[in-house]
């Protein structure tokens, strides 16, 4: 089995901005862009990116969940880096034309095409440390995937609570940025080395915010808990999927502070369920958190009914298997 997104499709989406205006999006080899060595994004990481899918319904068609939402996150991380302006209309249609050329390879669900929007500083002006890109390119990889865990909805994840450490910088945590990803790496490998462990679960001075790729959920009974937005860290969009549909549960959700000390006390709660969620996550159990040397199973440490209901409420809309009460799917 190939690792989740290392297959790509042959063409992409691409068009460039001069310096006044973006280019007319064209398709083309999706195997090499061409780069100044002095390009502004290979020296002060002025890079943002997003992630979305596409799905096969069982009537054939092929469509998007939540774009909207991510070409809006797509241009708030593009503004916050001084990135030069994207043209939200003309991303829609970078992303539409790339998925429509390659519909007919949809995999069948619960496989995707997993959509890869990039924004990249284009300029070579490595004396502009302290200066935005005057130009830049925008790209839209699509990448056919299965599971990002390999054991898929059964799989439950061990989490190692970090107290000291940050994924990013607190300022930089709603911009989806290549150089968040890179900051929480070394500590995740150590983490995985050292702990036996899938992930970090970052919790700064005891306040549990996010994973290096995922949002946090904690489920008390009919009781859903994550941290409310702020700068620090990644507004997920599967993340306001799962609330929203929690709520249509009939789910209390609470957007609040959660301590890793209230964490604990509850994990040990029979019924109690903890997941992580994400475009490439999905909503995956997590079975037990290590902390200060201590390994603590989440309620039964097994996938709970509440996280598969949650999951399979998400998955039966994005297939086209229940109504799409919020508007969410887009048609190619």
């Amino acid at each position: 089995m190939t690792a989740f997104g290392s297959v790509f499709m042959p063409e992409m989406a691409l068009s460039e901005f001069n310096g006044e205006h973006w280019s007319e999006p064209k398709l083309v080899a999706s195997d090499s862009i061409s780069l100044h060595p002095g390009a502004h994004v290979l020296h002060y990481s002025s890079t943002c990116f997003e992630g979305l899918k596409a799905f096969r319904h069982g009537d054939g068609s092929v469509k998007i969940f939540r774009m909207n939402a991510n070409i809006a996150r797509f241009a708030q991380s593009s503004h916050m880096l001084a990135l030069p302006e994207i043209d939200s209309a003309q991303t829609e249609q970078m992303i539409t034309m790339t998925v429509r050329r390659f519909a007919d390879q949809a995999p069948e669900v619960p496989g995707s095409l997993y959509i890869r929007p990039t924004h990249i500083g284009t300029e070579p002006a490595i004396g502009k440390a302290a200066g935005p890109s005057a130009t830049s390119v925008q790209y839209v990889l699509l990448s056919p995937v299965g599971d990002y865990f390999s054991g898929g909805a059964d799989t439950t994840l061990r989490l190692l609570l970090e107290e000291d450490g940050m994924r990013c910088a607190p300022h930089m945590g709603r911009i989806k940025s290549g150089g968040n990803y890179a900051s929480a790496l070394l500590p995740t490998l150590t983490a995985k080395k050292e702990h036996k462990v899938d992930q970090i679960l970052f919790c700064p001075g005891g306040d549990v915010q996010e994973t290096g790729a995922a949002n946090f959920l904690l489920i008390d009974g009919d009781t859903l808990i994550t941290k409310s937005l702020d700068s620090s860290f990644l507004h997920g969009i599967t993340r306001d999927s799962i609330l929203t549909l929690a709520r249509d549960l009939g789910m209390t959700v609470e957007e609040r502070s959660l301590s890793v000390e209230e964490l604990l006390e509850r994990s040990q709660k029979p019924q109690c369920e903890a997941a992580l969620s994400g475009t490439a996550a999905v909503l995956t159990p997590v079975g037990t958190l290590v902390h200060k040397g201590k390994e603590y199973s989440v309620g039964s440490g097994k996938a709970g009914p509440l996280t598969s209901g949650l999951r399979k409420a998400l998955n039966d809309i994005q297939w086209g298997r229940a109504e799409d009460k919020h508007g969410w799917l887009v048609s190619v």
